[in-house]
C-alpha cells in the first residue's frame, strides 16, 4: 500500500498518535469481550501502523505480539513507543505484507487489525486469515461501515472516491453476514465513538495542514491532496451519523 501513496501523505500522517480512527478505550472494550484466551496468547496485529493499539494489547494480554506493517517508519515509531512503555519484550515488529502472511496454520490465538483490513478487503481478509487461527481463535477488526441505509449522496460520492481501488464499503449488517458465512461466530460488535476519530487522528492532522499549504503553495498536486484531506474531515463532521468504523469481534466456528 505504501508505494501507492504520495510523499505528502507520509508527511501529513507521519508522527501521528494513530494511523486511523481509534483509541485505547475502544481497544480495551473489544479485548475484554474475549473470554477464553490462553493466559499468554499469541497475537498478530496486522497493519499495526505506529502501534498505539499494539502497546495497549501488550499491556492487556501479557502475550507475545507480532506487529506487522509494510511501512518501516511506522515500525520504528512502534519500537520507540514500546521501549518507552516497557513492553519491548512482548512486541516483535515485522515488516510484511497482509497479502502474503508467512505463518503456519494455527499460529495465533488472536488476530487483531484496526482500520487496515480494507486494504485486502473485509471478506477476503476474514477468509484468508482464518487458517492462521487456532480452533478457538479470535479475529478482531475495525472496518469502515455504513451505519444507515439513507446515506446522503454527497457522503456516498466522497467515500466512493476515497475508497477507489479498494472493495466497496458495506453496511454493518452485511459485514456480520459475511463473517458468519466465512466461518466465524459473531461475539459482538460496536461503533467507534466519534471522539475516536478526532482526538488521536483528525485533530492532529488538521494541525499540520496550514504548514503543509505554505510549504507546497506552488505544488498543484500536493495542494489537491491537502484539499482532499480537508474534505475528508469535513465529510465526517457533517455525516458521522451515517458512516463510521465498526469493531467486529469474531471467533472461529
Amino acid at each position: 500500500m505504501s508505494e501507492r501513496l504520495p510523499k505528502i501523505f507520509w508527511e501529513i500522517h507521519g508522527g501521528l498518535p494513530r494511523e486511523g480512527p481509534g483509541d485505547n478505550a475502544s481497544t480495551r472494550k473489544a479485548y475484554l469481550m474475549l473470554e477464553d484466551l490462553p493466559e499468554n496468547p499469541r497475537i498478530l496485529d496486522i497493519g499495526c501502523g505506529p502501534g498505539m493499539q499494539t502497546i495497549e494489547l501488550a499491556k492487556l494480554s501479557g502475550g507475545q505480539i507480532d506487529a506487522l506493517d509494510n511501512h518501516e517508519p511506522f515500525l520504528e515509531d512502534l519500537s520507540k513507543r514500546a521501549k518507552k512503555e516497557g513492553v519491548t519484550d512482548r512486541i516483535r515488529p515485522v515488516k510484511g505484507d497482509m497479502f502474503n502472511l508467512n505463518y503456519n496454520d494455527n499460529s495465533f490465538d488472536l488476530i487483531w487489525s484496526e482500520g487496515a483490513i480494507f486494504v485486502i478487503g473485509f471478506e477476503k481478509g476474514l477468509r484468508e486469515w482464518r487458517r492462521l487461527l487456532t480452533d478457538t481463535g479470535y479475529l478482531v477488526v475495525s472496518e469502515m461501515s455504513w451505519l444507515r441505509s439513507d446515506v446522503p449522496k454527497e457522503a456516498a460520492a466522497f467515500m466512493k472516491q476515497a475508497y477507489l481501488g479498494y472493495p466497496e464499503i458495506k453496511t454493518s449488517e452485511e459485514n456480520l453476514e459475511i463473517a458468519r458465512n466465512s466461518g466465524y461466530r459473531v461475539v459482538d460488535f460496536f461503533v467507534l465513538p466519534s471522539k475516536s476519530w478526532w482526538v488521536n487522528y483528525y485533530i492532529p492532522i488538521e494541525a499540520k495542514l496550514p504548514a503543509m499549504k505554505t510549504k507546497y503553495k506552488d505544488d498543484k498536486k500536493a495542494l489537491q491532496f491537502i484539499a482532499f484531506e480537508e474534505t475528508e474531515i469535513e465529510m465526517f463532521r457533517k455525516y458521522s451519523d451515517y458512516y463510521g468504523y465498526v469493531f467486529y469481534i469474531l471467533q472461529v466456528e
